[in-house]
């Protein structure tokens, strides 16, 4: 693998080996991060948590990826670190060793730091490969890398399903093996980027935002809006879909799973169309009619009966997904020359407003019952009337590349708008 990505060409084409090589990795990260979602039945159980604290354990994974990402990403712009994508997934292998021989409530909550840290570091610099790889096709690149996390993380229940669930928590360390296979792959990753930035650089696109201060900020807040509005509403699924079937329609938990399966595996496709179908028509529009459109399906969801539940929640989960990756793309494009930092901030976004969704999610579930909290997320997607504020930058983005002499030691995001644009 890694000679086969070492060997890459890192032209202006689109480079594939690595586009496939970084998803495939992204996978089987958010796989190990969405087995911890889907055991939550079993810590429940076994440890006697309330709602509050299962909330607290996602907090705590998702807090520490949030708050380290912008961070990441923002030093790596200046000093690229090749192989921190394998240190990453070290972090993960050792949270996820620790998950599988926790005796207590902090010893969840340290495993779910340790994955969280993990995550910190592969998000923004996995990013920023799929856009160094991505030969100008900037939003096909996002949907193919992320549509791998997507995938992992439908993959989660199913696994849950078959081998947690029976075999108990110690067997959550038989995933050691798929982390393992993660660093393997993302060594090669390594060879692959720490060559790239080797080569000689052609003369660097200095980029430099054309729009007012003032509405950049405007489209930021309004960017944050909706991703708040996404992310708040996914935590509702992700974390609680499982509980609110078994409460609400009296199912089993291995049926409950297959639903959730049913809702990520929606995700995912969405996720794989929504960067392309933005690379063609326009990140704006996707975002319009990813975020606001959904509206009617979630509405009805607290309504409807068991089996048209899981319709809308495919549909629900194929429409929100398709926004991210045209969002942060838009992000990119607003603010360019600053990859890392955007991608890093934006995924750290993403997880944490996760995070503080499932927390507070979970309180109200614990006062109100799930069925309520079901109900009241429902209005979130309206938020995303707010998209008729953002500025149509897509097609003005190639305009405002002016040739620059290269800085004499090329950064990550000089090599990135080299190679990207």
């Amino acid at each position: 693998m890694s000679t086969a990505i070492q060997n890459s060409p890192t032209t202006n084409s689109t480079t594939y080996r690595v586009l496939i090589a970084i998803s495939f990795c992204h996978f089987l990260n958010d796989t190990i991060q969405s087995l911890m979602l889907a055991i939550y039945p079993l810590f429940k159980s076994s440890f006697n948590l309330s709602f509050g604290q299962i909330g607290l354990i996602t907090l705590t994974y998702q807090a520490t990826a949030s708050l380290l990402q912008p961070m990441v990403g923002w030093y790596t712009d200046r000093h690229p670190k090749p192989f921190s994508l394998s240190f990453g997934m070290a972090c993960t292998l050792l949270g996820l060793l620790q998950l599988s021989m926790a005796s207590s409530f902090p010893a969840l909550l340290l495993a779910a730091a340790m994955v969280g840290s993990g995550s910190s570091i592969f998000h923004p610099e996995s990013s920023r490969v799929a856009r160094m790889a991505s030969g100008g096709k900037h939003g096909l690149a996002q949907s193919i890398f992320q549509v791998g996390g997507n995938g992992g993380a439908a993959m989660g229940p199913l696994l849950a399903v078959w081998i947690v669930l029976p075999h108990g928590q110690g067997s959550i360390a038989w995933f050691s093996a798929v982390a393992l296979l993660a660093i393997v792959v993302l060594t090669g990753i390594g060879f692959w980027y720490r060559d790239h930035h080797r080569q000689p650089k052609k003369a660097a696109a200095h980029i430099a935002p054309t729009l007012p201060k003032k509405t950049i900020i405007l489209t930021l807040a309004v960017l944050l809006a909706l991703i708040f509005s996404k992310f708040f509403y996914m935590a509702s699924i992700s974390n609680y879909l499982i509980f609110y079937l078994i409460q609400h329609y009296g199912v089993s938990t291995a049926t409950a799973q297959y639903h959730l399966f049913c809702f990520l595996a929606s995700v995912a496709a969405g996720t794989l169309l929504g960067g392309p179908i933005g690379d063609k028509i326009g990140r704006r529009k996707v975002i319009w009619v990813s975020i606001l459109g959904v509206a009617p399906f979630t509405l009805a969801l607290p309504y409807v009966g068991l089996h048209t539940s899981v319709v809308l929640s495919i549909c629900i989960g194929f429409l929100l997904s398709s926004a991210f990756p045209a969002i942060l793309v838009y992000a990119q494009e607003l603010l360019p020359g600053k990859i890392g930092t955007i991608s890093g901030l934006f995924f750290g976004l993403a997880f944490g407003l996760g995070g503080i969704g499932a927390a507070v999610l979970g309180q109200l579930a614990d006062h109100w019952g799930i069925e309520t909290v079901y109900r009241i997320c429902a209005y979130l997607p309206l938020i995303g009337l707010l998209a008729i504020l953002l500025p149509d930058i897509g097609r003005h983005a190639e305009a405002r590349s002016v040739p620059t002499e290269p800085p004499r030691a090329a950064p990550a995001s000089a090599g990135m708008s080299a190679n990207g644009r």
